[in-house]
């Protein structure tokens, strides 16, 4: 396997690490807003869509520090702010496809049972939204070192050849 296999492994599994914690939070913190569980009244019982975005924003403040400190470790943040308005605003845009599965399951199918809300939300939502999320991160948020500090589109199309064509 070459180096640069080797390092997209590397950063898939630490990405999914630390997704797989945020998304521990994020699911424990949906369920115990829109469900209840040990709650009399479950706070926001009748607003699923505001629970899982309430939730999963939690999830994002774990997530942003995880990617940024260990997943992409290695990779330098494109933007002065260490990426973090890149980081929240791929996040927003990502959420809306669990979001939407949510809302067509509970409104378009009347599903409104726990395990409905959480396949459609936090099962075939986050997956979707996890693939789009790990390129957009990749690609946008933090670069591989060698593109780090370049400015010019059509020199980091070059250098970006360059890396795939990278000898295995």
């Amino acid at each position: 396997m070459g180096r640069r296999w080797k390092r997209l492994l590397g950063e898939a599994s630490r990405f999914l690490a630390v997704g797989g914690v945020a998304t521990a939070v994020a699911l424990f913190l949906f369920n115990l807003l829109l469900h209840g569980y040990w709650v009399v009244e479950p706070p926001l019982g009748n607003h699923p869509l505001w629970a899982y975005i309430i939730a999963n924003f939690v999830g994002m403040l774990i997530s942003y520090r995880g990617t940024r400190s260990w997943a992409f470790k290695n990779r330098e943040p494109v933007h002065a702010d260490g990426g973090r308005t890149a980081f929240l605003l791929i996040n927003i845009a990502t959420m809306a496809i669990p979001v939407a599965l949510l809302w067509f399951s509970r409104n378009v199918l009347g599903l409104t049972d726990p395990l409905s809300d959480n396949i459609s939300a936090n099962v075939v939502g986050l997956g979707a939204g996890t693939a789009a999320r790990f390129y957009l991160f990749r690609r946008w948020v933090f670069r591989h070192p060698d593109l780090a500090h370049t400015s010019s589109v059509g020199v980091v199309h070059h250098r970006q050849q360059a890396i795939d064509r990278e000898p295995q």
